[in-house]
């Protein structure tokens, strides 16, 4: 027995000796062929900041009852198995998680990542924080989250990403194509979500892959090579390799049982054949990843290396480890002329009845408080240059990364479960609180006078009020007796002169204003409605945890004007207002009057509204100066959200599908009351128990505002609505409107049609719902009509001559794109919760036709770039007799051109400083502003001496000529010889300074000073 043993042990030991030294290496040196297919196997990732799981659940792994994603793993597992064959390749996206990771290796790893970068194994690629949405993000946004990913890349790597990589958001940008794209340095841009029709018939006609011109103005010198992927950015079908993924593997050990080598070589050639049929020239990607992928990197790396060795054997086609990069140099050396793609590719429909317009507005509180901290963030970093960036002290960085993070396609997009919104809000919030710091230490160091002795005096404690929309201001709801005057510093990011009404809640009637100079000023009260207090007790309480102090009676109104990139201070103190009867042109009263005649006019200035006394319902617009009129109605109704229960498309987060459309009743709760002063009138609607609006009309202001209440919406019924306003004329527009793209570029849009391919109409309503983060507008043979918003909304023109708004949406089923979660936002108080309540604005004007564009160019700007309020208290006149009063960042005899805005100063960490400008205007948008633009950067920077300009790219990565220089030229159909000159602004004369900007250009410096 003992023998027969040793020898059955032997011959075992012979049988796996032998197996043992049948071990097996693969080739997958492949490089490109010449003539033959070319497999481009790109290994990827895709890692949401924030979905299912806040981004850092998603980074640790943790939550994994919701979704099993571990980002470190991810990154963790990909760097040994890159390692483990020179031939592996792979491709990262999101900084926000890669920079989480590389500040938590050793030495030694980060040593080993830089070589795999530098050998081009591991390509950073698109390189922002985030993979932004392209509907809800206002390009300011887009521009500083992509600088921050992309300074970092560059300042630890000494790369620029090449590539852009916007696989996931639900449609795609004009703004994202020659902006984000080419003005980068990108050399090509791919995604993956375009509308199921277009795809079809760019399949047929293999269009997919395209030369995209997103900017009128800047044409073929800001054109990117995009590509548009065959159905997603996942694998073909039966090609996943994650863990536990049913894709048949290779199984190529012939000692084995279900050794499937020929089956798989076949799979894999028809699929690249497939592919190939609907793609021009004789290389095709494929996308091998998709989200939270290669946590465990070897099961995808095996498979791969077995496809690439087997397949190249077989010879059809030839397989190769490979990344955009390289397959963008390769579509390149073909010399290829592509089909020519203009504006955008919005909206998105993935089938029939499914329109991603939904998001458009979705989580309307969210993507307003992003555009207020979006605002906020570039007056901060002003604020932050001017008193010098802090080495220790509170700085701009964190509302940085809160923002970044809050542009990603999940965030400001408002696609993401509640509990992760919530934690978007947050860091945006904890962001603001330590940019506030850096804001009033920056505004005490700079009133405070150089030429007075200031020892022993204290450091001035300034407060602000972010909770405004909601009448929330404790710094101006003091007792002003005592001799005691409130200071009101007024900071203006913007580079001009501006002038605006302020409006502060007060406790007292008998206040007065006065200006720096000590002279009492024009000021208005307007009583605190009911609806007002009501929002402000609750929405205090639900997120302060405290109920308000005090309750102000008044709003006091009074108008404020502040120097460019500078302030101006008002006072405001106790102070007997005249009566009524003798009351004085430098007081403001107001009055109240219900309906009495046939019509109310109100408007103290060239622009008053006309309402209906029967109706309560405003009926015309007239501009006395212009000699506008037209008949205007305004209105709300609601779409009711279909539950899905035919077809199972559901409206929800993503998706805008309307059943049936229903205009407001006033349920026994309208009211109409008309308050008048000489800054301003108001007009107080109650629509119904759940939307409220004051429209304002301001002296020496031609537009009107309009201020909405909407919530909680009510679903009692057990309908889910979406609420939206319409504003309706007689004009005649011709299906014919345009919005903005990402707050630039106006594009034109035609109802129920698309330029691209012949549409089949299926749902005439969603599927003409636009992004508007600036406006929108149409016109006929004499006027215009424009509408600018506060914040990310959708719009559309769905009858001729009227324009729509959807404002906020509260439903109660899913639409199944993975949310899992009815979009039914409710906010609690002593744990019982409502349903939210939005407050926003949006602005209203009529102009002839051709004129319009200045204002929605020039208060587009005000808009982002509201006043900046400071507050704090004196005794008597101290503070006006110690304190600079106003200043201005520029020559005090120098304002910006009115075509162009600064939209970045940023003290940089090396003491140098980030300088952005930007041309506001389109060529032929306006007969004035349309044109070559120049800044001067002396006088700009009046205050320091410029020691050296150099121009960078838009993320601010490398230099423009270094990256002009390098840029690929491609090819587009239909273009004979050389394209038409593009102008542009010229060198910067290191002598002059001066920068001069041709339309919708945005240039980029970084400045040193002496």
């Amino acid at each position: 027995m003992a023998t027969g043993a040793w020898i059955l042990i032997a011959l075992m030991c012979i049988f796996w000796c032998e197996v043992e030294s049948k071990y097996m290496v693969y080739n997958t040196t492949s490089k490109i062929v010449p003539g033959k297919l070319n497999v481009h196997l790109v290994a990827h990732t895709h890692d949401d900041v924030g979905w299912l799981k806040t981004i850092d659940q998603y980074y640790v792994g943790s939550n994994n009852s919701i979704q099993g994603a571990c980002v470190q793993n991810v990154l963790d597992s990909i760097v040994p198995a890159l390692l483990a064959d020179k031939n592996r390749k792979f491709i990262y996206v999101e900084q926000a998680f890669f920079q989480r990771w590389w500040r938590d290796q050793s030495e030694a790893v980060q040593e080993k990542v830089k070589q795999l970068i530098n050998s081009g194994q591991l390509e950073l690629i698109n390189g922002g924080m985030c993979m932004h949405d392209e509907a809800a993000t206002h390009y300011i946004d887009m521009i500083d989250q992509t600088t921050l990913g992309h300074r970092f890349i560059k300042s630890e790597f000494n790369v620029t990403p090449r590539i852009g990589w916007q696989i996931d958001p639900f449609g795609h940008s004009a703004v994202q194509a020659y902006l984000l794209s080419a003005e980068v340095g990108f050399d090509s841009l791919f995604f993956a979500r375009i509308d199921y029709q277009d795809r079809a018939k760019r399949k047929d006609e293999k269009s997919l892959e395209v030369v995209w011109r997103g900017s009128k103005s800047l044409s073929s010198s800001a054109q990117i090579f995009a590509g548009a992927f065959p159905e997603n950015y996942e694998p073909p079908s039966n090609f996943y390799y994650e863990v536990n993924d049913d894709s048949p593997i290779v199984q190529d050990n012939m000692e084995l049982f279900d050794y499937n080598v020929p089956e798989r070589v076949n799979e894999f050639v028809a699929a690249a054949l497939s592919q190939a049929n609907i793609t021009r020239t004789n290389h095709v990607m494929w996308t091998m990843g998709t989200d939270f992928k290669y946590q465990y990197a070897h099961t995808w790396f095996r498979q791969m290396d077995k496809f690439i060795h087997y397949v190249n054997q077989d010879g059809r086609v030839n397989a190769l480890y490979s990344t955009p990069s390289i397959y963008t140099d390769a579509k390149y050396a073909t010399n290829e002329a592509w089909p020519l793609k203009t504006d955008d590719y919005f909206p998105y429909a993935d089938h029939i009845n499914a329109y991603w317009t939904g998001y458009f507005t979705s989580r309307p509180a969210l993507k307003g408080y992003v555009r207020t901290m979006s605002s906020y963030y570039l007056a901060a970093r002003q604020l932050e240059f001017f008193k010098g960036r802090s080495k220790v002290g509170p700085k701009t960085d964190s509302l940085a990364d809160g923002l970044a993070i809050a542009q990603h396609h999940d965030a400001v997009s408002g696609t993401s479960k509640q509990h992760v919104a919530d934690d978007y809000a947050k860091r945006l919030s904890i962001g603001y609180e330590e940019a506030a710091k850096v804001v009033e230490s920056s505004l005490a160091s700079m009133t405070r006078s150089s030429s007075k002795s200031d020892g022993g005096s204290p450091v001035t404690k300034f407060q602000q009020c972010l909770l405004l929309n909601i009448s929330y201001c404790p710094p101006s709801e003091v007792d002003l007796s005592n001799g005691k005057n409130l200071v009101v510093v007024v900071y203006n990011p913007l580079g001009w002169k501006r002038e605006d009404v302020i409006r502060i809640p007060v406790i007292d009637e008998n206040v007065i204003v006065k200006d720096s100079a000590g002279k009492e000023i024009e000021s208005q009260l307007l009583p605190l409605q009911n609806a007002s207090l009501a929002i402000r007790n609750y929405y205090s309480v639900a997120y302060l945890g405290k109920f308000p102090s005090a309750t102000p009676k008044y709003w006091l109104a009074f108008s404020a004007s502040a120097p460019p990139i500078g302030f101006n201070t008002y006072f405001i103190s106790k102070g007997k207002r005249p009566v009524i009867a003798a009351a004085s042109k430098s007081h403001v009263v107001y009055s109240s009057e219900e309906k009495q005649s046939d019509v109310i006019e109100v408007g103290p200035g060239d622009v008053r509204l006309v309402y209906s006394k029967n109706q309560g319902k405003l009926i015309r617009y007239i501009n006395s100066r212009t000699m506008v009129k037209e008949s205007v109605r305004q209105s709300y109704s609601f779409y009711s959200g279909d539950d899905g229960s035919v077809d199972e498309q559901a409206s929800g987060a993503y998706i805008f599908r309307p059943n049936h459309t229903y205009p407001t009743r006033s349920d026994g709760q309208a009211s109409f009351t008309v308050l008048r002063g000489p800054l301003l009138d108001e007009v107080h609607q109650r629509i119904n128990s759940w939307i409220y609006q004051i429209t304002r009309v301001y002296k020496g202001k031609e537009y009107a505002e309009f201020e909405f209440t909407v919530g909680p919406i009510p679903i009692d019924d057990g309908v889910g609505k979406e609420v939206v306003t319409q504003i309706s004329t007689h004009m005649k527009t011709n299906k014919t409107f345009y919005t903005d793209s990402c707050g630039r570029d106006f594009i034109e849009r035609i109802r129920d049609y698309r330029k691209d391919w012949n549409l089949e109409v299926n749902q005439p309503v969603a599927g003409n719902y636009y992004p508007i983060n600036l406006g929108l507008y149409f016109k006929d043979d004499g006027k215009e009509l424009s509408v600018l918003v506060d914040r990310s909304v959708g719009g559309a023109s769905i009858k001729d001559g009227q324009l729509e708004l959807m404002l906020h949406r509260r439903l109660l089923h899913d639409d199944d794109r993975g949310v899992a979660e009815a979009l039914n936002e409710t906010v609690c108080v002593h744990n019982k919760c409502s349903g939210l309540t939005i407050v926003g604005k949006y602005y209203l004007r009529i102009d002839p036709l051709g004129e319009a564009a200045k204002w929605r160019r020039s208060f587009g700007q005000e808009i982002y770039s509201p006043f900046l309020l400071a507050f704090t208290e004196q005794d008597g006149d101290e503070w006006a007799n110690s304190r600079i009063l106003s200043f201005s960042g520029m020559d005090p005899s120098y304002v910006l051109p009115d075509n162009v805005a600064m939209i970045t100063i940023q003290e940089l960490d090396d003491g140098k400083v980030l300088l952005r400008l930007a041309h506001l205007y389109e060529i032929g948008e306006d007969k004035d502003l349309s044109v070559m633009a120049s800044v001067q950067l002396k006088k700009v920077f009046a205050h320091k001496k410029i020691n050296e300009v150099t121009e960078m790219s838009l993320s601010a990565n490398q230099g423009r000529a270094e990256m002009e220089k390098k840029r690929l030229v491609w090819k587009a159909e239909g273009s004979s010889g050389e394209s038409p000159k593009v102008v542009r602004g010229g060198p910067v004369d290191p002598a002059t300074l001066v920068v001069e900007l041709a339309p919708m250009e945005i240039r980029t410096f970084v400045i040193e000073f002496h």
